[in-house]
């Protein structure tokens, strides 16, 4: 009986080291956000949480690691939408994210914004509009990638208005940012915390928010909703995953902890400090969230001409 005992006790998870890939390099906003959210899980299961940095093919390679991995509970992903929604959309995965993984919860998220150069004749949605169209194919545009969320965000945008622009392509948003200021691109869907540290300054004109409500950093800053683009949101969110078949009671604690953590005055305000709008929604909740992002982002693909239908996920 008490070797029986011993041997329930052990396997209670966790009972050694859990690893949380991060698919990027360290030092980036989803590497703080696995940091903040590993110290946080060491401090209410009794064990370490380490991140492990592995970068590559946009997120690929991370997330092909943990897809790979044991369902046990000891290996973590911290995804963002490129390595779940879109990337496995635009070309073949070694993972299909629709049956290698199973959703724990949606840490939080993040609006983009539009933002031009300063020199740029226009101070609204509108009149940027009216500008790009009495000057087709002369303006660009930052885009950190092909089929990076702001290279499809703009192409959506201008889809639906009638425009033309033309991309120009940044290894990192940074770098991309700074074309911006000096002069050298004419517009960027950046992120919030990227443009944050430049908006009182006038460096860029800040022309609209891509969520449903106004930024908290930029309250007198509309929405692309408000400012005559319906139902136009983009949120990039970032979120904790499992490979399938882990058990349910391991994703339930982990999606319940999430919960407690991002009520935590001291652990939230460290998230919101890096641009995150908190959420921490349970499994379910997560899982509809990533469905109904796969037709957007999809729509979003074949407007771009970066749809390969022949990498459908849930369908190899």
């Amino acid at each position: 009986m008490l070797a029986t005992a011993g041997r329930a006790q052990t396997d209670v998870w966790p009972n050694r080291p859990v690893k949380i890939i991060v698919p990027f390099g360290a030092g980036g906003n989803t590497d703080i956000i696995a940091r903040i959210v590993a110290q946080d899980f060491s401090k209410a299961f009794g064990q370490p949480f380490i991140c492990e940095n592995r970068p590559g093919a946009a997120g690929a390679l991370g997330a092909e690691v943990v897809a790979r991995s044991a369902a046990d509970g000891y290996t973590l992903l911290m995804a963002t939408q490129p390595q779940i929604a879109i990337v496995p959309a635009m070309t073949r995965t070694p993972y299909d994210p629709a049956k290698d993984f199973v959703p724990i919860s949606n840490i939080g998220t993040n609006p983009f914004v539009l933002v031009v150069r300063a020199g740029l004749p226009v101070n609204s949605v509108a009149e940027f509009v009216d500008y790009v169209r009495r000057n087709p194919n002369k303006l660009t545009y930052v885009a950190t990638g092909v089929g990076s969320v702001n290279h499809l965000s703009m192409a959506l945008l201008l889809h639906r208005a009638g425009l033309t622009m033309t991309p120009v392509m940044y290894k990192g948003g940074p770098a991309g940012l700074t074309d911006v200021i000096a002069g050298h691109v004419d517009a960027y869907f950046a992120s919030v915390s990227l443009v944050a540290p430049h908006a009182a300054s006038g460096a860029v004109k800040l022309l609209a928010v891509t969520g449903d409500t106004r930024a908290r950093e930029f309250p007198e800053v509309p929405t692309l909703i408000e400012s005559g683009f319906p139902g136009f949101k983009v949120l990039l969110w970032t979120g904790l995953f499992a490979p399938a078949a882990t058990g349910q009671g391991t994703v339930d604690r982990l999606a319940a902890q999430v919960a407690r953590m991002i009520k935590d005055p001291v652990v939230a305000e460290r998230l919101i400090n890096n641009g995150i709008d908190l959420v921490g929604n349970d499994p379910k909740a997560f899982a509809a969230m990533i469905a109904d992002d796969m037709t957007f982002w999809a729509e979003a693909l074949s407007i771009a001409g970066l749809r390969d239908s022949s990498a459908v996920p849930g369908d190899r």
